[in-house]
């Protein structure tokens, strides 16, 4: 009989290492989150209420927990400082600090447990970020297989990660061919509740008006304008929204034959990935939390019980669930 396993999971975010360690089959005796956000704190408890939350990674040598016993330490450290997108200032940023906090959390296991694994994860970086970390992680942990895996092999989603790790024969997961129009729901729709119904709908109207908001639309797809592509990208980018303002890279409007761009945390903005729903008057949506939970591979519904904007966020710091599942199918 396979012996339970212990986990210490750092930056646990929505706790995407048990769904994946869930998926392999493998059993779990304890689960130990990091986390110090009450919302995806309160989607790990609802999903799985039996996790030990430790608070702060920062007070890491306070904790009271058998480090000979831990099997596997998994964790992305907060890539703002890394991100080709943020100020790319590395450990000079202090939330760039955190990748050397995570070291000392995975040297602390190991000298407790050789035979444990570990798995780190960030986002693609410059190469100078890229041989910095993987240098640094070597120097301090021994040898580490360094894997660039895009999670558009297993989902409908273009996104590129790097993950460190002491787990051996690692190989790229099988393409699955996923694409957008797999993973929409049909009979989408932009709201919870409809607009107060009014005397006016017998009226009829026009789709300037529609648009408009001059009348109270029970669904509401927003405008867009038409644009050629290059049908060999990811992503199939086929028009820009037109009732948006600001960088352009927000009003990208995308084909459901092709991939999402990469999650964020959608912080508001409109920074939601946008569908094309008609091409004959043309309109487009945004992605339902639903819809990203999919993109991520987590089970639909796991993120309930939040705010939407929450929802967006936590799986835009989350990582995909079955890259995740497939690396560690090599290590249990």
């Amino acid at each position: 009989m396979n012996k339970s396993k212990i986990v210490l999971s750092l930056f646990d975010g929505i706790s995407g290492t048990q769904v994946a360690l869930d998926r392999n089959g493998v059993k779990v005796g304890k689960y130990y989150a990091s986390e110090i956000d009450k919302f995806p704190i309160a989607i790990t408890q609802k999903n799985y209420p039996n996790t030990i939350q430790l608070g702060s990674v920062a007070n890491w040598q306070d904790w009271d927990i058998d480090w000979a016993s831990i099997d596997l330490v998994v964790g992305g450290f907060p890539c703002q400082a890394w991100s080709n997108a943020g100020l790319k200032q590395g450990d000079k940023d202090p939330r760039g600090q955190l990748f050397w906090t995570m070291l000392d959390v995975i040297k602390k296991v190991l000298a407790n447990n050789p035979q444990a694994k570990f798995l780190m994860e960030n986002v693609r970086m410059k190469k100078e970020f890229e041989e910095y970390i993987t240098f640094h992680t070597e120097e301090a942990l021994g040898k580490v297989n360094k894997h660039l895996i895009n999670s558009a092999l297993v989902s409908a989603q273009n996104r590129k990660r790097f993950y460190w790790t002491n787990i051996d024969g690692i190989k790229q997961p099988e393409d699955q061919g996923l694409v957008l129009s797999d993973i929409l729901v049909d009979g989408h729709v932009d709201r919870d509740k409809s607009h107060c119904l009014d005397a006016n709908y017998f009226k009829g109207g026009n789709p300037k008006s529609y648009f408009g908001k001059s009348r109270r639309q029970l669904v509401f797809d927003r405008p867009c304008e038409l644009k050629d592509f290059d049908p060999k990208s990811d992503c199939h980018h086929v028009a820009n929204a037109t009732d948006i303002k600001g960088n352009e890279s927000i009003k990208r409007v995308y084909a459901d034959s092709g991939k999402s761009p990469t999650l964020t945390t959608m912080g508001g903005g409109h920074r939601e990935p946008k569908v094309l729903v008609s091409d004959l008057i043309p309109t487009y949506r945004k992605l339902r939390p639903c819809e990203c939970e999919a993109l991520q591979t987590f089970p639909i519904g796991y993120t309930e019980g939040i705010s939407n904007s929450q929802r967006y966020k936590c799986l835009g710091n989350s990582f995909t669930v079955s890259v995740v599942s497939h690396i560690l199918s090599y290590a249990f």
